[in-house]
């Protein structure tokens, strides 16, 4: 089943071969370099744990395109570098939960997906449809919301993780995405950095996994 990848190649595609993206691409190259062979602790992993099902079941759903789903370990890559797994975490911007959603993008999310076509068990469509602060504080309804943001952005941006990171991080209308660039706030390199070391980390970790089972 064909997904969209979100692998470093996509970075160095904007610092090499794509002139449109070179305004900040010496800024991004020094915070892939910072976060360069961060790995994912045992800690971390273990924090992450108890979401793991929501992160596999709602990374399930191709929100926006057939056959394109988000890879869970993005997911999980996000929630590390965002929350540290914190479920109760709030950003000094008034970001929320594990995924750090902003209150109005959130709301403006549960509403899409409140008139969509699709229907989740555990999280009611009026609940969606009348979204509450305290709602993303609730693991499950966070997670369902970041990867229906993250599918979003990912269809947007043409899974380049530079651009879905900045989407996510800057808004999906922010200036510099119109031009293709990633914005010039030095949290958002920061964060792409960060997501790109953890995904690729924990792509090792399921790959060595795979290869001991065989």
């Amino acid at each position: 089943m064909k997904k969209y990848l979100f692998i470093t190649l996509s970075l160095l595609g904007c610092l090499f071969f794509l002139p449109s993206t070179q305004g900040n691409c010496a800024q991004l190259k020094q915070s892939l370099a910072k976060y360069k062979g961060t790995q994912v602790s045992r800690d971390a992993l273990k924090r992450l744990a108890p979401f793991n099902r929501y992160i596999n079941y709602y990374s399930q759903f191709t929100f926006f395109r057939a056959r394109h789903k988000v890879n869970p370990d993005f997911i999980r890559a996000l929630i590390l570098a965002e929350s540290n797994s914190d479920p109760q975490a709030i950003s000094n911007k008034g970001a929320m939960g594990l995924g750090q959603i902003i209150f109005t993008t959130g709301a403006q999310a549960a509403l899409e997906l409140s008139r969509s076509r699709f229907h989740f068990p555990n999280v009611s469509k009026t609940k969606l449809a009348n979204l509450k602060k305290r709602d993303l504080f609730d693991p499950e309804v966070n997670i369902l919301l970041t990867c229906y943001l993250i599918s979003k952005y990912n269809y947007k941006f043409k899974g380049k993780l530079e651009l879905v990171l900045t989407a996510w991080n800057a808004g999906e209308y922010q200036e510099e995405l119109k031009k293709g660039r990633v914005a010039p706030y030095r949290e958002t390199q920061d964060l792409i950095g960060k997501v790109n070391s953890f995904y690729i980390d924990l792509l090792r970790k399921r790959s060595r996994l795979a290869s001991h089972k065989r």
